[in-house]
């Protein structure tokens, strides 16, 4: 005759037992509240929308194309490059270096700086600190990539913020980014 401890532990057996086989039969049936399955979702054309001409905000999908693109790419590591590009440029601006300014300008940038430092009659403004740099835009075209930057400084005549864009071919070996466009107050 079994004793009563291996008797408590069969009945104990016995209604797990049962537990598991009710949650086993339970658990994974469908009660008509989920979601329904991804390929099933009725696929729909994205809406196109004219394009602003000038963003104010990130525009996030550039920035997430850009990294797609280009895997290296790392946000915060080029704010960090567009800030230090922005104090070599207005500093070699100021002091009229053209030789320090060229690698980092497109060619029609470099034609406008070279212009102003031209018409300047005396010494230009002294770059004091830069207070602020935010990424303002960006895009990918093709291989292309632009963002654009609002950087808010501190010159010897006041503070002033520049709003300037950068762009850099993907494909190429230079990692560095080139300013292709500026606007807002730029130092005199």
């Amino acid at each position: 005759m079994p004793d009563s401890q291996t008797l408590g532990l069969l009945i104990a057996a016995m209604v797990a037992g049962i537990v598991c086989f009710r949650l086993y039969s339970v658990l994974g049936r469908r009660t008509g509240h989920e979601p329904p399955p991804p390929h099933a979702l009725p696929q729909s054309q994205p809406a196109v929308l004219p394009q602003p001409v000038q963003q104010s905000v990130p525009a996030s999908n550039g920035l997430l194309d850009i990294q797609s693109a280009d895997r290296g790419f790392n946000a915060p590591k080029f704010l960090a490059g567009a800030r230090e590009a922005y104090g070599r440029i207005v500093t070699a601006f100021a002091k009229g270096d053209r030789e320090d300014l060229h690698p980092l300008l497109s060619p029609d940038v470099f034609a406008a700086f070279d212009a102003g430092i031209a018409a300047r009659t005396g010494p230009g403004t002294a770059f004091v600190k830069l207070h602020d740099a935010r990424i303002k835009a960006s895009v990918l075209h093709g291989r292309q990539a632009e963002i654009t930057v609002a950087f808010t400084a501190e010159f010897a005549n006041g503070n002033l913020i520049d709003v300037w864009t950068f762009e850099r071919n993907l494909d190429s070996a230079d990692p560095n980014w080139i300013l292709v466009a500026t606007s807002g107050d730029g130092p005199e």
